[in-house]
């Protein structure tokens, strides 16, 4: 015996199955969704601009892997971005956003030389800390800001681990040091005999020698050009941008 379904309304008949697919997406796509399964909410995907930013955070680390609960900025991972933004023909600059302990010297020197090597613009924002080897990278850019909050720490370089023949090892850390103290005077206002004298400053750190500057404090040193924030930051890289295409 054949049962004929009859719909007096005409409504058109709903697949089940489709109904709990598409509950399931909606579900999916839901803020609280987003927030139970990854712990954060969803963020807007920015517009495509010809504008790249690239942050440094955390540790620089380089040759050697640091612990998992570190947050590291590593510097094979960084190299690379430089190389495909200075190919890509649709990026006309880069803002670097810094918030940075430091870390492995021969990295941070490496990413700050790629940095001052590309043709096109850069403007760097040191947020919270441009500390030790960041501060190479910092002013390695075309132009330089930090918040009127942030500090940058100036110290000589220190070498962790076991050391074999100490006479070698100073002249080596030695010759490393003035790679930083050089790279720094050529890129900024900052003179070379000045920025020695804020690294072998005494008293200022508790358990090390050297200065700690703030924002106004570094600009007064020559060190960054100016105080400012995100705003002004973009407005001198589309400036920068500007001038390079006229």
């Amino acid at each position: 015996m054949q049962h004929e379904y009859h719909n007096p309304a005409g409504i058109p008949p709903v697949d089940p199955l489709f109904s709990v697919n598409k509950q399931q997406e909606q579900e999916q796509d839901t803020p609280l969704t987003s927030l139970e399964e990854t712990g954060q909410l969803q963020v807007p995907t920015p517009p495509e601009s010809e504008l790249h930013c690239m942050t440094i955070i955390g540790q620089i680390e380089g040759h050697m892997v640091l612990p998992p609960q570190n947050k590291t900025t590593k510097y094979e991972h960084i190299l690379p971005q430089l190389v495909a933004l200075e190919q890509n023909p649709k990026i006309q600059g880069l803002l670097l956003i810094l918030n940075t302990v430091g870390g492995d010297v021969e990295a941070g020197l490496a990413i700050a030389e790629m940095i001052a090597s590309m043709t096109k613009p850069t403007v760097s924002l040191v947020l919270g800390g441009g500390h030790s080897i960041g501060g190479p990278i910092a002013v390695a850019t075309d132009y330089s800001f930090i918040a009127e909050t942030a500090t940058m720490t100036i110290h000589p370089i220190r070498l962790t681990g076991l050391v074999i023949g100490v006479p070698q090892t100073y002249e080596y850390l030695d010759k490393m040091q003035e790679r930083v103290v050089r790279f720094v005077a050529s890129h900024s206002q900052i003179s070379a005999e000045r920025f020695r004298e804020l690294m072998f400053r005494t008293g200022e750190l508790a358990r090390d020698i050297g200065t700690i500057l703030t924002g106004p404090e570094a600009v007064r040193e020559g060190l960054i050009n100016e105080v400012g924030g995100i705003g002004q930051a973009l407005a001198k890289l589309r400036e920068l941008v500007n001038q390079r295409g006229q």
